[in-house]
Formats: structure tokens, C-alpha cells, sequence
């Protein structure tokens, strides 16, 4: 029978816990919001949304093409310019989505002969950018920029390096001085997903290359999405104007596919205005995050300590994991959920969102939340 391993496939999922579900969101819901990516808190901001409408009217409700066609609009090129000036590099190029940005730069900058040095807790789309490049793939352990010495050793020719700046599952930070060291001893370049950085880290939320002195480096490539702080959607690759070109003409996932919808553009813009006028929230994102940690391990819990945005919450079996999340839903609580495969690790655990728009007594309603329904 045809596609008759996928039966046995859902039964192995079903058997080990690993099920997952589609929930739709209704406009308005009455849970506390801990499990989105909006880290400080402008996806529904009225400028925000107004920015998306503007957009839609201006230009129509999709780009109506691939960007080097005639999907790229005058809102799409002032976006690159802002992102690009904010983040303290020479160039941007804006994607549909961060995953699609993270293909680009990998896979065109690890073209046949190079190597491809990955950390073992990088994202997905990181790590299938690795896959689909023609170069040399040497996967090392976590933020280990000693590791990362070693494996580009072995190799003679072009080399990048590839990272995220902050983790996803655990929101710990890389060493991006000792990477960024590590590459220079070789002539290797840096390829570093901002994601969860940008908006939380750096000077009023340039990110975490920002922080780290590596801005506007000719070897430092950078890339981001515009999905979570900005509160929009898309993603961006930023760097040396000579690399943001190499993209044009060589990055599959720029050359074919559908540009980014003028709304998403124009909502990112104006998330990013907004941030330049009001750089604080990035700081207030931190505070939340400090504070959840905090109140999390008062109260007996296994919490890591965020280094960003992202506070994660220890749980002791993929079962138990979502039987917890859905525990603090029903409570009135959104959390994610984070189990095999999905975490490098194997270990399972609740993954919240610090927002700079939560307040002390929503801190405390969830921590309260989190603790009753414990397993």
C-alpha cells in the first residue's frame, strides 16, 4: 500500500509520546501569552498593525512575485537600509521567512570543497542549510569554540563557522569573541542566526553581534528573523555588501522564491521604528526574563538561566512534558513545549517567553501556574 510506513511511523510517535497537533489561535484569547516568540510585545502594537494595513493597501496583498522579478518593492529596499543601519552593517537582504534566510546563507557560502563547522544545539534551519550545502560537514559540541579551532585545523580552503547567537531550546548564548577568534586563526568566515537576539541583546536591542564587538566586520555574516521581536514575518541575511550580492545571484531560496509580503514588510519597518524611538523594551525583555528565572527557582523548579529572552523549565519525560503545557492551559497559561526531536538533548522541558509587555503580577500568575501544575 502506498505510504504504508507512515501508519507505522504514527504509531511509533503515538507510542513515545511524540504526537503533535495543530491548535488554531482565535483573534482574541484569554491566556496569558508565554509560549509566543513576540519578545517585546509588537505584534499586535497599533503601529505595528497599522504598518501591515498601509503596506496591504499600498502595494496589494502579496508581492506577486519572486524578488528579483517583481517582488521586490521601494518598501522592501527601505526596510534592508533601516535593518541594515540598525544592526551596524554594510548590507541586508530580506527573505520570506527566517528558515529560508538561514538556507541562503549557508548554502551559498558553503559552496563544493569548503567546510561547514556546526554547533550540535544549532536550529533546524541551521542545520538543514548544513545538509543541503555542497561543502565538507563537521557537526561540534556545544558553544565549544576550542572544538570549533580543531575542526577547522583539519581542513586547508574556504571554511565558515555556524552558529546560533542565542540558543533556541535553553536560550543560552554562544561564545560569538571566542568563535569569532577561533575563525580568524584560520581565515574562516562566521555565519551567526540572530533570531533570538535581535530586539532582546545589544544596545537597544541590535542583537547579540552588536554586543559582542562583531558588527560591521568584513568575515561576520548575520542572519535574523523579522517573526519575533519585530512581531511581523520574514527573515534577513546581514553583512558585507559583497556577500549580500553573492546572495542575490547565487542564493536558491532568494532566487525562487516568492518575495515577502509587502505587510510583513511593513509591518517589520515600523516594529523596528518603534524600537529605535523606544530602545528600553529590549532591556524590559531581559528584566522579565531575569525575573521569571528568579521567582521559577524560588519556587523549587529547574530553570535555566536565560542569557536572553527565553526561560526554560526542566520536565521529566516527553509525557509529562505535555501533559504539563496542557495542564497550564487549562489554567489560563500558554507555554511551549519543547521534547524529542526537537531538543539536541533528549531532555524535555516547558519553554517560556519573557515579554517586555508582561507585568509583575502576570510574572506572578505564571510562575503560580507553572508550580500548581507540576508534575
Amino acid at each position: 500500500m502506498a505510504f504504508g510506513w507512515i501508519d507505522e511511523q504514527a504509531e511509533a510517535r503515538r507510542r513515545a509520546g511524540l504526537v503533535r497537533t495543530l491548535r488554531p489561535r482565535p483573534a482574541d484569547s484569554a491566556l496569558l501569552d508565554l509560549a509566543s516568540n513576540d519578545y517585546l510585545g509588537l505584534a499586535h502594537h497599533p503601529e505595528v498593525t497599522e504598518g501591515a494595513a498601509r503596506a496591504a493597501r499600498t502595494w496589494g496583498g502579496g508581492s506577486t512575485g519572486s524578488r528579483l522579478v517583481t517582488g521586490t518593492t521601494e518598501l522592501h529596499i527601505e526596510l534592508e537600509r533601516e535593518l541594515a543601519a540598525f544592526c551596524g552593517f554594510e548590507a541586508a537582504l530580506v527573505f520570506s521567512s527566517g528558515y529560508a534566510a538561514n538556507l541562503a546563507a549557508v548554502t551559498a557560502l558553503g559552496p563544493h570543497g569548503s567546510l561547514i563547522v556546526s554547533d550540535a544545539g544549532n536550529h533546524a534551519s541551521l542545520i538543514d542549510g548544513c545538509r543541503l550545502a555542497r561543502g565538507e560537514r563537521q557537526v561540534v559540541g556545544h558553544a565549544d569554540p576550542e572544538a570549533v579551532r580543531k575542526a577547522l585545523a583539519t581542513h586547508r580552503g574556504p571554511a565558515i563557522v555556524v552558529s546560533d547567537t542565542v540558543f533556541s531550546v535553553d536560550g543560552d548564548r554562544a561564545p560569538l569573541a571566542g568563535l569569532a577568534e577561533a575563525c580568524r586563526e584560520h581565515g574562516a568566515g562566521l555565519v551567526v542566526d540572530d533570531a533570538h537576539g535581535l530586539g532582546v541583546l545589544g544596545d537597544g536591542g541590535r542583537g547579540a553581534p552588536y554586543a559582542a564587538g562583531l558588527t560591521g566586520a568584513s568575515d561576520v555574516v548575520v542572519t535574523a528573523t523579522l517573526s519575533k521581536s519585530l512581531g511581523s514575518q520574514g527573515g534577513v541575511v546581514l553583512g558585507p555588501a559583497r556577500v549580500i550580492d553573492h546572495l542575490v545571484n547565487a542564493a536558491r531560496t532568494f532566487i525562487f522564491d516568492t518575495g515577502l509580503a509587502p505587510a510583513a514588510a511593513g509591518a517589520a519597518l515600523a516594529a523596528l521604528r518603534l524600537l529605535v524611538r523606544e530602545p528600553e523594551r529590549a532591556a524590559r525583555a531581559r528584566a522579565v526574563a531575569a525575573d521569571l528565572h528568579a521567582r521559577l527557582t524560588a519556587a523549587g523548579l529547574e530553570a535555566v538561566r536565560p542569557d536572553a529572552a527565553v526561560v526554560s523549565v526542566r520536565a521529566p519525560s516527553p509525557e509529562q512534558a505535555v501533559r504539563w503545557a496542557a495542564d497550564c492551559r487549562s489554567a489560563g497559561l500558554a507555554v511551549g513545549c519543547f521534547r524529542p526531536p526537537s531538543v539536541p538533548d533528549g531532555i524535555s522541558r516547558l519553554r517560556l517567553t519573557a515579554r517586555a509587555d508582561l507585568s509583575g503580577a502576570e510574572i506572578e500568575r505564571a510562575v503560580r501556574v507553572i508550580g500548581e501544575t507540576r508534575p
